[in-house]
């Protein structure tokens, strides 16, 4: 097992790591809008997106992935009237990769944030 940092993705804000690499897999933590430097995205559900989209990628090549290796993708948000806003942004990351993905609504995320996204994807 093998334990996943880099900072070029924000640090953890609690007791967990970035992502962990086990058996050839990447397990990322939920990444939400904020910089390398822990300042929270506070734009709208597309800037949001696009900057937890820079952190999974930070996180994803420190493991050793891709946006193409990825397997499954979990997408947790706060509205889903914004689920167009927020399949816009994603579809920019994965349009010809398309993983498998559930994505649910949620009463809160941490700091407020409209969406957090977890990903597992294949170690090259």
């Amino acid at each position: 097992m093998k334990v996943v940092h880099t900072d070029a993705a924000p640090k953890a804000i609690g007791p967990y790591s970035q992502g962990i690499v086990v058996n050839n897999l990447f397990y990322s933590s939920g990444q939400i809008p904020l910089t390398a430097t822990g300042e929270l995205v506070n734009g709208d559900v597309k800037e949001q997106t696009h900057q937890v989209f820079q952190n999974l990628q930070a996180v994803l090549e420190e493991a050793g992935a891709s946006f193409e290796t990825v397997v499954k993708a979990t997408v947790f948000i706060k509205n889903m009237d914004e689920f167009q806003d927020i399949n816009e942004v994603y579809g920019e990351y994965f349009h010809t990769h398309k993983p498998a993905r559930s994505c649910v609504e949620v009463a809160r995320l941490p700091k407020d944030v409209l969406v957090e996204i977890e990903v597992v994807a294949l170690v090259k």
